[in-house]
């Protein structure tokens, strides 16, 4: 069993409550959009396992450290993550072929600013936005995304909001 905690779309925004919300994951999952590389440090401070890609956002060191596009499995499930996605019904160009290439059930995706949780019954497989966690962008609301993820199953998704954001 594993504990997974997804943000997206910090924008270079650290927020203490990241900390509290994330302690208990085995694993810290950001879906682009980082902005400075010490918001990674920090949440490698917090969980053993940080799972980052690079958004259209971000510059050199973060794009020197994070891939445009990760794929893993934890727990039994393929999971395919990168920034600008799309969602089931409205893929970004090559993600419907890399969710069925890679066999995934979870496809994690940023970029939107929207938090979505939306299941594709086409291809078997969970899309997760988190919405964004930073300050900037157009989003109302600043969230993060927990889940249990065990033995192939993915159970318990919890949204977390963080408040309006500060303009």
């Amino acid at each position: 069993m594993k504990r997974i905690g997804i943000l997206s779309d910090t924008h270079s925004c650290w927020d203490e409550r990241f900390a509290i919300h994330f302690k208990d994951c085995d694993e810290i999952w950001h879906a682009g959009d980082v902005g400075d590389i010490s918001v990674i440090a920090r949440l490698e401070g917090v969980c053993p396992v940080v799972r980052a890609v690079h958004g259209n956002i971000d510059g050199g060191v973060v794009r020197r450290r994070c891939k445009e596009v990760e794929t893993f499995n934890v727990e039994g499930v393929n999971v395919l993550m990168t920034h600008i996605g799309g969602y089931p019904g409205r893929y970004a160009p090559g993600v419907r072929r890399m969710i069925i290439e890679y066999k995934s059930g979870l496809f994690i995706s940023g970029h939107s600013h929207i938090l979505k949780v939306m299941f594709d019954d086409e291809l078997n497989c969970l899309h997760i936005n988190p919405g964004a966690a930073g300050h900037h962008g157009w989003q109302r609301e600043r969230t993060l995304v927990k889940l249990i993820i065990d033995d192939g199953n993915m159970r318990d998704l919890e949204v977390i909001e963080l408040g309006k954001v500060k303009l």
